[in-house]
């Protein structure tokens, strides 16, 4: 295990797909203790360990053991919940494996002094505190183990959601809109709702908001970009939700200046807590820039064999700098006449489905009528809606907040505004 002068400087880990140290060490090797962190372990790190992941049971007892046998991986997760003395456990184990292992932990102590001393004074890269989930493992764990540097976000804001539709009609203007309404609305956040289609961009009719000159003037002059551009070109839906959105004559087309979408999105990070993006898929450098800079894609399909060849395609678009694991996929409109079964989707795609959302046809052509989000009453796609927002978003209490569909209690909302001072 290294020392805790190298953790603190190379803390880039390792790259699996290098060729570089003895053959006969594996990838990486997991010891824990129990079922639910092995499948957030396995769905957290199925885009990084290409097939290497090798979850075993027994956690830092059973890791001693192994490793004192056998050859030491290059990265070494290990669970340390149930043991009386962790500490000592993973000072043990530091005798029997390779100095130049990276070691990853999980346990259940939430101790700030323990933490210090597994990371700084044992060396190990990253702690986590159970219970674990796959996003928690994707964030934290994956950038280390392909040797980039884990994203740092900050709890007030910034985070930068994009809504694909992974073919025209999928729903996913709606998804995008009541997404933003969710933050907004239910869990009190500051946050912005951009539609950059100027021409044919239908989320603030949606939400019953007005359009206006200021998204146009951003994306052709990003030097007039900052806070109080945005704020003010920014409709309001609420004290914190707005919209930012454009509407111009067909036969018209604006003028898209080099990096205004990052001074756009820069901007806008800065004034809000979630910037949600309801982005359509065009050769257009605005769309392809908006989604290489979202921290979390989304795609959208339904229940189609187009929308599976489609999301297909979308998978294998090269991930932006920021984005640490693949995009969200949302099922929408399952059970719709004719459709194809959740099962044979996932078959298709050869991954999960993150969240469905069912066919709900009447229920939302009403609230588009009444310019209004689908999500204010109870409804199934209110559930999914809850689920894509515990998925996308990083807050401590949206990973460990309600159950889909299950509302946040006074109490949660009063200790998230202490949290937050908002």
């Amino acid at each position: 295990m290294a020392d805790g002068d190298s953790t603190s400087s190379g803390r880039s880990g390792v790259d699996l797909t290098s060729p570089a140290g003895r053959h006969d060490r594996p990838a990486l090797v997991a010891f824990v203790e129990d079922s639910a962190t092995e499948l957030a372990l396995r769905e957290g790190l199925s885009e990084v360990a290409f097939g290497e992941l090798d979850v075993r049971r027994g956690g830092v007892k059973a890791a001693i053991n192994a490793l004192r046998k056998s050859a030491t991986p290059r990265v070494l997760i290990v669970d340390v919940a149930g043991v009386d003395q962790p500490l000592s456990a993973l000072h043990d184990l530091s005798l029997v494996t390779e100095p130049d292992v990276r070691v990853l932990v999980i346990g259940e102590l939430s101790n700030l002094d323990f933490y210090r001393e597994v990371t700084r004074g044992l060396g190990a890269l990253e702690y986590l505190t159970k219970p674990v989930s796959r996003d928690m493992i994707g964030r934290h764990f994956a950038p280390l183990i392909i040797g980039r540097a884990p994203v740092l976000e900050s709890g007030q804001g910034g985070r930068v959601v994009s809504i694909t539709g992974v073919r025209g009609g999928v729903g996913a203007t709606t998804v995008a809109v009541n997404l933003a309404y969710h933050f907004g609305i239910t869990a009190d956040r500051h946050t912005v709702l951009l539609d950059p289609d100027l021409h044919l961009g239908t989320a603030a009719m949606l939400l019953d908001s007005a359009a206006g000159p200021g998204l146009r003037m951003a994306l052709e002059s990003p030097e007039r970009v900052d806070e109080l551009f945005v704020e003010r070109s920014a409709q309001p839906v609420s004290g914190r939700l707005h919209v930012l959105a454009g509407e111009m004559k067909l036969a018209d087309q604006p003028d898209y200046a080099p990096r205004a979408a990052e001074a756009l999105l820069g901007a806008l990070s800065r004034r809000y807590n979630f910037v949600v993006c309801d982005v359509p898929f065009r050769p257009h450098p605005l769309f392809r820039d908006l989604l290489d800079l979202a921290h979390q894609r989304v795609l959208v399909m339904e229940p189609t064999l187009a929308s599976v060849r489609d999301a297909l395609r979308f998978l294998a678009l090269p991930a932006g700098p920021a984005q640490i694991r693949r995009p969200v996929i949302v099922l929408n409109r399952l059970g719709q006449p004719g459709g194809l079964s959740r099962k044979k989707i996932e078959e298709a795609l050869k991954t999960k489905v993150d969240v469905v959302i069912p066919d709900m046809p009447r229920v939302a052509e009403l609230a588009a009528t009444l310019g209004e989000a689908v999500t204010k009453k109870h409804n199934g796609f209110r559930r999914g809606v809850v689920e894509l927002a515990r998925l996308t978003a990083f807050v401590r209490l949206l990973d460990a907040g309600a159950a889909p569909g299950v509302d946040e209690t006074p109490v949660q909302r009063s200790l998230l505004r202490r949290l937050f001072g908002r």
